[in-house]
């Protein structure tokens, strides 16, 4: 029978073969799209349960690698576009469904939502109930019971003016006049309150907004504070908290053992920026059972002298645990006054340089003009790999501890490697991209084996690595520091919030208790306002 026959004769057959069609057709379109959302939903699902996965791989057994940290915030964006896809095209099954009777609509698994915190404020919002029965039209109801739906929802920041009335007082016997003093202001005629100069201090040095940001964010707001007001208040904060950073600096220079790093800060010069640095210190005794709260010292300079850390580290006698730079070996001299520092050298730093001649990941993303995997550097990464997941079992554990594991384990592991790396370095030559890798670590073997003599030693200087990453991030939003006074000024308040991050206190809500509070504080008691010894007034939470 041809297409032509098979057409009915009739309108009214036309009509129904036509409706049937569409309902046939819409009903394709509708489990096109459910099978969609179904494959959405599933990705997604995969996507958070292996995100899920790594988490907890890297929580019971620490990082297994240089790039686990950026791998978790790749596979983090990853996630994001897959739920974003997913939604979206559930709502497009949904949609589609609606149309047909005959395909019902997808609804996705989603991981159970943790109840909203108790302390957020309730507003309860009560439907009028109806007066008769929709269905009959009775008005006999009884209630038997209710549902309550909770939505979270977010109140736009809101300014306000605190009008601070003091009344004057005249003595009708010797005609004084008294009056309560003003409140404080951290600048002299000052008008901005604590929370917001915590405000302005933390977006610019927390999360690295320039003023000419916060100031256009502000206006569109309908408060006009101009670049030259805030940054008339930010100069003026950091002087009132230096007292705090002298406190903090003192705390950490006083520590048994540091972890030094550095990292490039432009400060702008005449016609051009200079390529400055950003000094860092810190001390945390958590890796090794101490009881002293962990901190944070930055410092700035406009290069990297050797006489900037010599400077810096002018009392200590310790152990650093930094990098190879030259410019530490003063410090390790035997005749310094008042001591020798006592040199320990970082393994990640040398286990960097044979992972970049080991990544096969990489190798393969590169291209075929690229040399070919070096077996020494991976056997090299395996052996130091064995290192590292020692040390993930004795973190946190007591020095003593610690030191008789690593003599049991570690040391034998430590022997064989070096001998290994003596023997495969005869064979090569001094141009041999791994044979520099190697050297980098047999020059040094001594700072490199200071961890299997001393339990307080770590690893590796991740500590100060951590502590300048959200520099190194900040760098690309405010592109460099006005001027030298200005990176001073910046490493101060790096000082204190970073301080603040590692015991665990939230930056913003800390400053805008102290700088309420410094003004009264006895300069005796100032150690009060230190994070590890804060305690948020009471005063300043009815304020807020």
């Amino acid at each position: 029978m041809s297409a032509a026959e098979s057409l009915p004769s009739d309108l009214a057959a036309a009509h129904a073969m036509i409706l049937a069609e569409r309902a046939a057709r819409i009903e394709a379109e509708a489990l096109a799209a459910r099978a969609v959302a179904v494959s959405s939903g599933t990705e997604a699902l995969i996507a958070r349960l292996k995100l899920e996965i790594e988490k907890l791989r890297r929580d019971l057994y620490g990082s297994r690698s240089e790039r686990k940290a950026r791998l978790l915030e790749q596979m983090e964006l990853q996630l994001e576009e897959l739920e974003a896809d997913a939604a979206e095209d559930e709502l497009a099954a949904e949609k589609a469904a609606a149309q047909t009777q005959t395909v019902h609509s997808f609804e996705r698994k989603r991981p159970s939502r943790k109840p909203f915190p108790e302390h957020l404020p309730r507003e309860c919002v009560v439907i009028a109930a109806p007066e008769s029965c929709p269905c009959c039209g009775s008005t006999k109801l009884s209630k038997l019971g209710e549902d309550v739906t909770e939505t979270l929802e977010v109140i736009p920041r809101q300014w306000k003016v605190i009008q601070t009335v003091r009344e004057k007082f005249s003595c009708r016997q010797c005609e004084a006049i008294s009056q309560p003093p003003a409140p404080f202001h951290v600048t002299p005629r000052g008008f901005a309150g604590p929370n917001l100069l915590a405000m302005v201090l933390f977006e610019k040095f927390g999360q690295h907004q320039p003023l000419n940001r916060q100031s256009e964010r502000y206006a569109r707001e309908g408060v006009d504070l101009s670049l030259s007001t805030l940054a008339d208040q930010v100069g003026a904060c950091a002087a009132v908290l230096r007292p705090l950073h002298a406190l903090i600096e003192d705390h950490v220079l006083k520590a048994e053992r540091l972890h030094g790093d550095d990292t490039t800060v432009p400060i702008l010069a005449k016609g051009k920026t200079d390529t400055g640095r950003a000094w860092v210190y810190v001390r945390d005794d958590r890796p090794f059972g101490g009881a002293s709260p962990p901190a944070t010292l930055f410092y700035t300079s406009r290069d990297r002298s050797g006489d900037h850390p010599e400077r810096h580290l002018r009392q200590f006698t310790g152990i650093l645990q930094a990098d190879a730079y030259a410019g530490y070996n003063r410090l390790y001299l035997p005749g310094r006054k008042p001591g020798p520092v006592m040199e320990a050298l970082c393994w990640s730093h040398a286990r960097r340089k044979f992972f970049v001649l080991a990544d096969i990941a990489a190798n393969t993303r590169r291209g075929k003009t690229v040399p070919p995997i070096s077996p020494i550097a991976f056997e090299a990464v395996k052996r130091i790999d064995l290192l590292f997941d020692i040390e993930r079992d004795i973190n946190g554990l007591a020095a003593e501890r610690r030191l008789a594991v690593r003599t049991e384990r570690s040391a034998p592991l430590v022997a064989q490697l070096e001998e290994w790396m003596r023997c495969e370095r005869a064979k090569l030559s001094r141009h041999a991209p791994v044979a520099q890798a190697i050297d980098y670590m047999l020059k040094r073997w001594e700072g490199f084996a200071r961890f299997l003599h001393d339990g307080r030693v770590c690893l590796t200087n991740n500590a100060a690595e951590r502590a300048l990453r959200g520099l190194a991030l900040g760098r690309k939003s405010w592109l460099f520091a006005g001027s030298e006074r200005g990176a001073d000024r910046a490493a101060v308040m790096y000082t204190l919030i970073g301080t603040a991050k590692l015991n665990d206190v939230d930056p913003q809500a800390w400053l805008a208790d102290v700088l309420a509070r410094i003004a009264d504080t006895p300069q005796s008691q100032l150690a009060e306002l230190l994070p590890w010894n804060w305690r948020r007034s009471t005063v300043t939470e009815k304020a807020a």
